[in-house]
């Protein structure tokens, strides 16, 4: 695949497996929609858009790919991804439960976000379409596509709330946030300043897939 290639080109010193292969879960969304209408919609809303968040820990999941959610809930399950509300909502589901879950929110439109500084989202926009070769920064678009509508592992970045994936980008530059095959993203984003990694995330908010 031509993601997965440049992807092991330009992280240099990086072994990253082909986590973009993984299939999709099976299950069922209308089941998975009786658990996100009654106990994800406070944070999440009903339809996986939720509003834009005063707590920048809850982000959009409309459309994202459901082998990309089933990996957090379970992450959030075991510990690997820390984070004490995801750790209480998930404590009782099931993995049928999981699975049914994120094949619902993928069923869902995703509505457009809202870009609030054009002229930092001009500079993430560069950022993620083009990196920094200089700075040995990859192009963001080489795993999650031009679009940033994402395949696989690697998750729709296409409008996501802004302090969400700036938050993401942090966690994963210190450390914190270390749930990713290979540690792909920890060393992407160690060579990203904090001003690119906002620039980023303001230009994502504002991508709207067709």
């Amino acid at each position: 695949m031509k993601q997965f290639v440049a992807m092991t080109a330009v992280l240099a010193g990086v072994t990253v497996s082909c986590i973009a292969a993984a299939a999709p879960p099976k299950g069922d969304p209308e089941k998975g929609k009786q658990i996100a209408t009654q106990v994800c919609l406070v944070c999440h809303g009903a339809d996986g858009n939720g509003t834009e968040p005063t707590n920048p820990e809850f982000p959009k999941l409309a459309g994202k790919q459901p082998e990309y959610l089933l990996k957090q809930l379970k992450d959030f399950k075991t510990g690997k991804r820390k984070n004490e509300i995801m750790a209480g909502m998930v404590a009782n589901l099931t993995p049928e439960a999981m699975a049914n879950i994120s094949l619902y929110y993928v069923g869902q439109k995703a509505k457009p976000g809202v870009v609030k500084n054009p002229a930092l989202a001009a500079q993430g926009k560069k950022i993620y379409m083009d990196g920094d070769p200089d700075a040995g920064l990859p192009a963001c678009a080489g795993c999650h596509e031009a679009d940033a509508s994402g395949y696989g592992l690697f998750p729709r970045l296409a409008g996501q709330h802004a302090e969400y994936t700036f938050l993401q980008l942090k966690r994963f530059n210190t450390g914190e946030r270390d749930n990713d095959k290979g540690l792909a993203m920890q060393s992407v984003t160690v060579k990203m300043s904090e001003q690119e990694m906002r620039a980023v995330a303001e230009y994502l908010a504002g991508v709207q897939l067709k």
